[in-house]
């Protein structure tokens, strides 16, 4: 160092004098400076720049300032609000030979100093970090420090990153009565995925968001989780979103389809219904597309069948009142309770043969009508008009009417004794009401046998006794 002061003409004075002697040796013209002179004197050094970043050597580490070394004449300074704004555990880290980034504030002030900055260094690197990693679109794992109303706070090195509401994950974010605060204050100090998606240093506005890292990290998921997967698993997600035609749910990482016909039993026409957004479900795996990619799921199979609850009062062979609700032509329709309905088949409308319901039954009216068929799988109840007085439900009829219960008994399943008891009886019936007809001819036949006519003998002229009796003698005469 004295050998290249004495080089450029420069004596190392005692401390407190150096600016002034160095004020006193610059050229008259004003317009030179300390590169200048270096130049002139033949030596090529890499003089620094404004705004440039170096890695520089520490010197020394003082009590008001901090020498570090980046390859010029002099070591360049760190002092005064540049040093303080260093953390004290930062500094407390500082050792002599370190090396560590440095800004150039001022090649040279007034003085003749070199002013460097650690913290803008740090800063700026930290921006052209930000600036790399929002164009290779790169996610990096952060914490939460802190929020407000808006959204979270998630530093990036020395800079702090902005995630805003909207940015913020919903499996995360979740929808409640609680306020805004109450729910940012809880993830303060909780791990956060983020992408850069915004850089401005201008106005020092740097934009992140936890959505954009979990998108990118969303199909390595799915892929692993498409392999996992089969169907009739039984997950626990959360919904993330809701459309037109179905709730995604979110599961293991990955989004499955729940179809609008698979949230509810009861029909809906939108899913915002009976669900929303962060709503935490239990699903079925219905459908698992490993070359589509996607994942079919089900809430409805895992909830019980209202329909079958409904229709638990009710029992083949049994009478039921209903209303006509409409009419086609395979049929009639009849309301038997507010959410429960029945078809009664046109073959099941007359004995007779008909064309079409109308000819039986019109809309609105109330009639009595028999179950005759419960379909549980295809949720459909078959109902019978013409088998409302048949007499192969008498007995059930007979004992419905006795006890007030239904019976499950179907006809074709009633007790065998029973029915060959009723055959007999009837041909019992039939055999008395053919005896009684044959004695009733019998004495008919008898009593036109014994009847002896009472009639008083009337004049007939002898011509006509002769044709009517002919030659035949007279029963006096014999």
């Amino acid at each position: 160092m004295d050998q290249t002061n004495a080089q450029v003409g420069q004596e190392e004075a005692p401390q407190g004098q150096i600016n002034e002697k160095i004020t006193e040796e610059r050229p008259a013209t004003g317009s030179g400076s300390m590169e200048k002179l270096l130049q002139e004197e033949g030596l090529n050094l890499d003089f620094p720049k404004q705004g440039e970043i170096r890695t520089g050597v520490i010197a020394s580490v003082m009590d008001n300032e901090i020498l570090v070394s980046v390859g010029t004449k002099s070591e360049g300074v760190i002092s005064g609000k540049e040093k303080e704004q260093i953390p004290a555990e930062t500094l407390a880290s500082f050792k002599v030979g370190q090396e560590i980034p440095v800004y150039v504030l001022n090649p040279e002030d007034p003085s003749g100093n070199l002013v460097l900055s650690y913290m803008r260094a740090r800063e700026e690197s930290d921006w052209l970090e930000a600036e790399q990693m929002k164009v290779s679109g790169a996610a990096y794992d952060g914490k939460v420090i802190g929020y407000n109303k808006g959204g979270l706070i998630v530093p990036l090195g020395l800079l702090r990153g902005f995630v805003p509401a909207s940015q913020v994950s919903v499996m995360r974010r979740g929808e409640g009565e609680e306020s805004a605060d109450a729910r940012w204050s809880k993830m303060v100090g909780e791990p956060i995925k983020v992408t850069v998606i915004e850089v401005d240093r201008a106005r020092h506005r740097l934009i992140l968001s936890e959505r954009s890292a979990l998108q990118e990290t969303r199909e390595t998921i799915k892929d692993r989780l498409l392999d996992e997967l089969h169907d009739g698993d039984i997950k626990t997600g959360r919904v993330t979103s809701l459309a037109d035609f179905g709730a995604f749910v979110n599961i293991d990482g990955a989004d499955g389809l729940v179809h609008l016909s698979e949230i509810s039993w009861e029909r809906i026409d939108h899913p915002n219904e009976v669900l929303k957004v962060g709503q935490e479900v239990k699903v079925k795996v219905i459908a698992v597309d490993q070359e589509r990619k996607r994942i079919g799921l089900s809430i409805r199979q895992l909830l019980p069948d209202p329909w079958v609850v409904k229709v638990s009062n009710l029992k083949d062979g049994q009478l039921v009142e209903g209303t006509i609700t409409h009419l086609t032509k395979f049929g009639a329709f009849a309301k038997l309770d507010e959410d429960l309905e029945g078809l009664i088949h046109i073959s099941e409308l007359s004995d007779q043969r008909i064309n079409h319901p109308k000819e039986v039954v019109k809309e609105g009216d109330v009639v009595t009508l028999r179950v005759i068929k419960l379909d549980a799988e295809r949720r459909r109840i078959g109902l019978s008009l013409r088998k409302v007085d048949s007499m192969a439900y008498a007995n059930m009829d007979y004992e419905m009417m006795l006890t007030g219960q239904v019976k499950a008994e179907k006809p074709e399943e009633q007790n065998l004794e029973e029915q060959n008891l009723e055959t007999q009886n009837l041909e019992e019936q039939v055999l008395e009401e053919q005896v009684l007809e044959e004695q009733v001819l019998e004495e008919q036949d008898l009593e036109d046998e014994v009847q002896v006519p009472t009639e008083e003998p009337v004049d007939v002229p002898a011509s006509l006794q002769e044709d009517e009796l002919g030659s035949e003698p007279k029963d006096e005469e014999k």
